[in-house]
């Protein structure tokens, strides 16, 4: 697969594609980031940008995580000190995830943002962003998007000034990322900054086809052993031959596919037997044919989802014990 292709496989959004093609012709290793707030549970929306940042290591990007513990902090996600204990955590559990860690710096945004420079850009950038503007921003990632902190209107001046001072070419995120993004590449230039090129990947669903939420319970963690995966899978929506908005089939193109060359649904003979598969699209057109069932496809994302998630979940209980 081609560098660019591989960049943008399963990404909802490139802003631009031509400029990502030129990065390519001009630079040798460009970089690029993604901002994680360190709270909570690492789960597989966490692992879905993960897993973009590995494509884009294979594609000869270098890469820095910013473990933003101070966006952390003004979104109302806990104390400082219990944020960073988290944040540390999580370095070595995305490298288990398969970061290389000869391609990747992990960076507390406490290490560089409080520095003169970085203040007054965010400062500068104050002055020419609207209160409306910060607030629409903030509106898929807030904690209270009804009832907002000044401290969060803040946030998104950070994001933008946190591409600047990280020397980044690309910012990746998940699309609901996006209003942030499109501040930063409008007003950067207006402080002496390039825009950034801006990649966005899709929301995963819950397994009950609504709104991903820890509340809901309808999200896969690193927390969960893996009998816990198998019955949320089992449980999880997964309509006969439709493909719209399946959970399932969500898994295995987004998080099984760009980790396994072939996938493999084992059935016994008399449903078919065992089938192959080297792309998610063949394995979609059996779907939609009724040549896969539903229990067949859950079975098949729960083997290789738990063999994924492996490395990660026991990094994770060995940095717990």
């Amino acid at each position: 697969m081609e560098k660019i292709e591989l960049v943008m496989q399963n990404v909802e959004e490139v802003v631009t594609r031509e400029e990502l093609e030129k990065l390519f012709e001009s630079k040798k290793e460009p970089t690029c980031y993604v901002g994680y707030e360190p709270s909570g549970h690492i789960h597989l929306g966490h692992m879905l940008t993960v897993n973009k940042l590995i494509d884009m290591q294979t594609a000869g990007f270098y890469v820095t995580v910013l473990l933003a513990d101070r966006h952390a902090y003004l979104n109302q996600k806990g104390e400082l000190d219990e944020i960073r204990k988290t944040a540390d955590m999580n370095s070595k559990i995305f490298t288990a995830l398969g970061l290389d860690p000869k391609k990747t710096r992990f960076v507390l945004g406490s290490e560089f943002q409080l520095s003169a420079d970085y203040s007054l850009d965010v400062l500068r950038l104050a002055g020419m962003t609207s209160l409306a503007r910060a607030r629409r921003s903030m509106d898929e990632v807030s904690r209270d998007a009804e009832n907002p902190m000044v401290s969060q209107m803040i946030y998104p001046l950070m994001q933008a000034a946190d591409i600047a001072h990280l020397g980044i070419d690309v910012a990746v995120g998940g699309i609901d990322q996006r209003k942030i993004h499109m501040l930063a590449r409008e007003n950067l230039t207006r402080i002496g900054f390039p825009a950034p090129i801006c990649l966005h990947t899709p929301i995963l669903s819950g397994l009950n086809g609504k709104k991903m939420s820890s509340s809901e319970g309808n999200l896969i963690s690193l927390e969960d052993d893996e009998l816990s995966v198998e019955k949320k899978i089992r449980k999880a929506y997964c309509p006969e031959r439709d493909v719209t908005d399946n959970p399932v089939l969500q898994l295995m193109q987004l998080h099984v596919f760009p980790r396994v060359e072939n996938v493999r649904v084992e059935r016994l003979e008399k449903h078919g037997g065992d089938s192959e598969y080297s792309s998610f699209d063949a394995l979609k057109q059996d779907y939609v044919d009724g040549k896969i069932h539903p229990a067949d496809i859950k079975a098949t994302t729960t083997r290789y989802l738990n063999d994924i998630i492996k490395p990660a979940r026991e990094k994770l209980q060995e940095v717990m014990n």
